[in-house]
């Protein structure tokens, strides 16, 4: 099986203390099933680019994020499976953010299964096959913590 992160899964890499039960996952996966968006790595250093802690999140992203994934573009072919969805919605009276929406088209059309912790997100988009490992391990932590 082969997957794509969102921004939510990668962002969880980046804490402090991340969750083991999901990095214990991640490590079991071969490197060549591990991708993830343009879209995905641009949220990100928007995120960087707006913290007090600016040269700390841009080394993490260039040395930890980007070497370890695959980073797929937003080309001609999931622009129009983005167009198709995005058109799908509105006439169900469904709104997706753009950038959500563009890394679901993604997955999509890279016929990869989406790793979120963000699930009411992506739910509508039903072609969207979608990993829960990430929500099990939030699930399983807020346990521990109770």
């Amino acid at each position: 099986m082969a997957y794509l992160f969102d921004t939510d899964a990668i962002s969880e890499m980046l804490r402090k203390r991340p969750l083991l039960d999901y990095l214990q996952w991640l490590r079991s996966l071969d490197r060549e099933n591990q991708y993830t968006s343009s879209i995905t790595i641009a949220e990100l250093y928007k995120g960087a680019f707006r913290s007090p802690k600016r040269n700390h999140f841009l080394e993490k992203i260039e040395t930890r994020i980007i070497p370890e994934f695959t980073i797929l573009p937003f080309d001609r072919l999931t622009a129009k499976i983005y167009g198709e969805i995005q058109a799908q919605l509105e006439q169900q009276g469904n709104i997706l953010a753009h950038a959500d929406l563009q890394i679901a088209s993604t997955a999509i059309q890279s016929n990869l299964e989406l790793v979120t912790g963000n699930i009411q997100h992506f739910a509508r988009v039903e072609a969207l096959r979608i990993n829960y490992t990430l929500v099990h391990a939030r699930a399983s932590s807020e346990n521990v913590q109770s």
